[in-house]
């Protein structure tokens, strides 16, 4: 799927957030090797550990669907500054495709990288 394509559909996404506390949506669109895309979006809870980012939303309903190899993934959000994955999506991620491209909103349009880049080191 084209990149554009993934971050519409992160963008659409992303207005299922559910963000009363930082008022901060995020959404993602998650393509796996074998063309599929899941969407996801932030779940925030009042026990702020509790809450779920919109990669992780994305990732845990692949591979609960059974895939476990990730292409490409998009992510959108409502702010303005470029948005990039967690400390904690990253390392998610890199479990299913440490090599996977990564499409990061931004104000100018989107940025891509390979999470590889993002993630050098993943455990």
């Amino acid at each position: 799927m084209e990149d554009q394509k993934l971050l519409e559909l992160a963008d659409k996404a992303k207005e299922a957030a559910y963000a009363p506390y930082s008022n901060f949506k995020v959404g993602a669109a998650l393509q796996t090797k074998n063309g599929k895309v899941f969407t996801g979006c932030n779940v925030e809870n009042s026990s702020y550990g509790a809450a779920i980012c919109a990669e992780r939303c994305a990732a845990v309903k692949a591979i609960s669907s059974g895939e476990r190899e990730f292409e490409v993934i998009a992510i959108a959000s409502s702010g303005e500054d470029t948005v990039y994955p967690c400390g904690i999506c990253r390392q998610v991620l890199h479990e299913f495709g440490p090599d996977m491209k990564v499409i990061c909103q931004s104000a100018n349009g989107y940025e891509s990288y390979r999470l590889s880049e993002l993630m050098p080191k993943g455990f």
